[in-house]
C-alpha cells in the first residue's frame, strides 16, 4: 500500500495540520516506508506460529502475573464531571468536530 501525495494532504487536512510541501514530501517518503514494513511483516507466513505475550516468552518460561478483576474504587463520576463545561445523563458533551 502505497500513499501518494494527495493522501498526505488529505491526512494532514483530517489532523489540522499545516504541512509545507518540503514537509508533505518528507512524510510521504516516512509513511510509505512504515507501510513497506508493514507489508514485508505482512508476507511472512506465521501459519501455526503461537502469538507471544511477551518477547520473553520465546527464550524461557514466563508465567503471566494475572489479577482478580475486582472494583477497587468507588463511582466517581459525578466528582469528575464537576469541572467539565457541559455534562448531560453522565456524559461529556463536546463541541461537534467532524464536518
Amino acid at each position: 500500500m502505497a500513499l501518494t501525495p494527495a493522501d498526505v494532504s488529505r491526512i494532514a487536512n483530517l489532523a489540522r495540520l499545516e504541512l509545507s510541501t518540503a514537509e508533505q514530501s518528507d512524510l510521504l517518503v516516512q509513511l510509505n516506508g512504515f507501510f513497506g514494513i508493514v507489508e514485508r511483516m505482512r508476507a511472512v507466513d506465521t501459519t501455526g506460529v503461537a502469538p507471544l505475550y511477551t518477547p520473553l516468552s520465546a527464550v524461557q518460561d514466563v508465567s503471566l502475573r494475572l489479577r482478580d478483576d475486582a472494583v477497587t474504587e468507588t463511582d466517581q463520576r459525578e466528582a469528575n464531571q464537576k469541572s467539565a463545561p457541559a455534562v448531560e445523563g453522565g456524559l461529556f458533551l463536546v463541541p461537534r468536530v467532524i464536518e
